[in-house]
């Protein structure tokens, strides 16, 4: 299917250039079941959703955490939200997603990381899931031509607030 389908899915060789995964990154993470794609044949077809869900991993991945983290992360995301992220970040919230040592945080604003970030005995990474989702449109609408990609109606955003959870 194309770029500007109605419910696009994408090929591995269109994830690698909208996300910047390697191509053996993304099978190795379909392998360990971080992000399952579709598949038909040997083909893998990935969705929005998962477009998502590969460039928050990849980021948390350029900043330096392991495979079992990134596992943690997709538990405690699907733990928080109740669903897969990409239901949850959408441009009306801006998710921020926190760590240090074994616990996750989640905050919806600015405020909430700063004071999270004072009250902190230990260094934190942090990154804004919303921004990743962003990120993934634009990258689409440029493989588009420069064309508004049509976005599932997850995108929009249904609000809700998960700021104060964390795991243990």
């Amino acid at each position: 299917m194309g770029i500007l389908n109605r419910n696009p899915h994408f090929t591995s060789a269109q994830v690698v250039q909208i996300t910047g995964i390697t191509p053996r990154q993304l099978q190795w993470w379909d392998e360990q079941k971080i992000v399952v794609p579709a598949r038909s044949g040997r083909n893998r077809s990935y969705t929005y959703e998962d477009l998502a869900e590969l460039a928050v991993m990849s980021e948390l991945r350029r900043k330096g955490f392991s495979l079992q983290q990134l596992r943690k992360v997709v538990r405690f995301l699907k733990k928080e939200f109740g669903r897969r992220l990409y239901e949850k970040a959408s441009s009306g919230v801006q998710y921020h997603l926190l760590a240090g040592g074994r616990k996750f945080f989640l905050r919806t604003s600015a405020e909430q990381v700063v004071q999270l970030l004072k009250d902190s005995l230990q260094p934190l990474l942090g990154v804004c899931l919303s921004d990743a989702v962003t990120r993934v449109r634009s990258q689409v609408e440029a493989l588009g031509g420069g064309k508004k990609a049509p976005l599932p109606a997850f995108f929009a955003g249904e609000g809700g607030l998960w700021a104060g959870k964390r795991a243990s």
